[in-house]
């Protein structure tokens, strides 16, 4: 990777295992870091978890958060665009930047609406009408993929 800087990828509160493995895996092949919101709905030891994962966790490209909190505190001079299925503009019509944090929220939920109030800039994935969302760990490659395209072969 040419880029000191990296694109991250946040989960908030994330709640399936085997997504977050997934996720895992797919920033470590794309070069991401990855950040982890607290509480989880499993434990990193978690058997399921350990399984997708395999040996592509580096605790060294992974960061941990206490607390959405304690995440936008870290974040208060960074851009962090939350992908929504609330969102009203595409992914594709947007301008990443290499700095930028992208931000998923937790399978069952999303975020809570406090969060989607405190960030501006509110992405969704363009699907068709009758379907609900895509898998998270989808979703991340999907969204990663385009992030990486504008800002490490400019």
């Amino acid at each position: 990777m040419k880029n000191i800087t990296k694109i991250k990828v946040a989960l908030y509160e994330p709640d399936i295992p085997q997504n977050t493995a997934a996720i895992i895996r797919t920033c470590a092949c794309l070069g991401a870091t990855l950040e982890i919101i607290e509480p989880c709905g499993f434990l990193l030891s978690d058997k399921r978890f350990k399984r997708v994962v395999m040996d592509y966790m580096d605790e060294k490209e992974i960061k941990i958060y206490r607390s959405s909190e304690h995440f936008f505190k870290s974040k208060k001079n960074q851009r962090v665009i939350l992908i929504t299925t609330k969102g009203s503009e595409s992914y594709l019509d947007f301008k990443f930047d290499k700095n930028d944090t992208i931000l998923f929220g937790r399978e069952s939920a999303g975020v809570p609406e406090k969060i989607h109030k405190l960030l501006k800039n509110r992405l969704k994935i363009p699907m068709k009408s009758n379907k609900r969302s895509l898998n998270i760990s989808s979703s991340v490659a999907i969204v990663l993929a385009e992030c990486l395209k504008q800002t490490k072969f400019n």
